[in-house]
């Protein structure tokens, strides 16, 4: 076991699909020479080729719908889009072509390419470089979403989904890139601490798409979540009194909804928590799915916290981010319900 940043693991998983499978190819802007924007794809170039590993012209719908072309021939591509922010230009080619190929050829040809995109805010990016998208992905029949929020899963999670033969959309959560923190955003922490699983497996592993990971368990109330807010769940649960289950959804569709069913039909008390804004976000799928598969199991509402309905705002990212102050606050009020 070696410990890694995530960006360490992504880099990792590359070189490994890379070296494994010669279909495997990596592309985008400034992903070759240079390594990428946050070094994600540092030496793959020196190791594989310009052939397996090649920069881009800056166009994001040219990216996406090359790499569609390329993973219908029989390629497997693995694209960088520098920020989740930038995607929009190419999500017409993410949703038109690449997430309906399979279906619109009968099974002819399938779609093996995967989308990496860094997600959230924490790095002072303003509102360009901070969405938090993923329920844009969500929405669209025929892609999967991930969203990890340590190391080791990123690792096994990337590689599920370098073989998945369909398009699998990868979120990174940017505010993790480069090392743990302590679940307070304004008390980010420099060393590796407990919450952090920064020892990653050697060689080829998978992690399962479509399995949750109960990252603590309890009895009196589950806390759903993924990415970043992961440690900010574990940090408010360890401030509180409460014996709050903390479950990582790892893949937000394929979706484990079995786990979660079984933590709230135990608890009885609910509560989802993520960094994207509260109307029409992914929060508001997972609450209609435990109301409706686990209604007489409830003993109060389930409970949303989320970003603001705003636009980014760069002046108070600290307060837009749910931090342990709001969750804290979200588990005495679902207590005394």
């Amino acid at each position: 076991m070696a410990r890694m940043t995530m960006i360490e693991a992504i880099r990792d998983a590359h070189a490994v699909a890379m070296g494994k499978d010669p279909d495997v190819v990596v592309m985008g802007e400034d992903v070759g020479y240079f390594g990428g924007v946050f070094r994600c794809t540092a030496d793959l170039q020196k190791t594989f080729g310009v052939e397996r590993c090649f920069d881009t012209p800056i166009s994001e719908l040219g990216i996406i719908g090359t790499a569609v072309g390329m993973a219908a021939y029989g390629l497997k591509p693995c694209v960088e889009i520098q920020f989740a922010d930038y995607m929009y230009p190419a999500y017409d080619q993410i949703v038109s072509e690449a997430a309906r190929l399979r279906y619109r050829s009968a099974g002819e040809f399938t779609c093996p390419m995967v989308v990496r995109m860094p997600t959230g805010g924490g790095i002072f990016g303003a509102q360009t470089h901070s969405q938090s998208p993923e329920a844009l992905f969500t929405h669209v029949a025929g892609l999967k979403t991930v969203v990890p929020s340590n190391p080791q899963d990123t690792k096994g999670l990337l590689l599920a989904s370098i073989a998945d033969p369909d398009p699998v959309i990868f979120l990174e959560p940017k505010r993790l890139y480069n090392g743990p923190f302590d679940g307070h955003f304004d008390r980010p922490s420099k060393s590796w601490n407990k919450h952090d699983l920064g020892e990653v497996a050697p060689g080829y592993y998978e992690v399962p798409l479509g399995k949750a990971n109960v990252v603590r368990e309890g009895s009196a109330a589950t806390l759903i979540t993924y990415g970043t807010m992961v440690h900010v769940a574990l940090a408010a649960v360890e401030e509180s009194d409460v014996d709050v289950e903390v479950i990582d959804l790892r893949t937000l569709l394929p979706l484990d909804l079995e786990t979660l069913v079984a933590s709230v039909t135990k608890t009885g008390r609910c509560i989802v928590l993520h960094e994207a804004t509260l109307t029409s976000g992914y929060g508001a799928e997972i609450t209609s799915l435990i109301q409706a598969e686990c209604f007489y199991s409830l003993e109060a509402p389930v409970l949303r916290v989320a970003g603001w309905d705003t636009p980014y705002p760069h002046a108070q990212e600290w307060d837009y981010f749910p931090g342990p102050a709001r969750v804290k606050r979200a588990i005495t009020t679902v207590m005394e319900a």
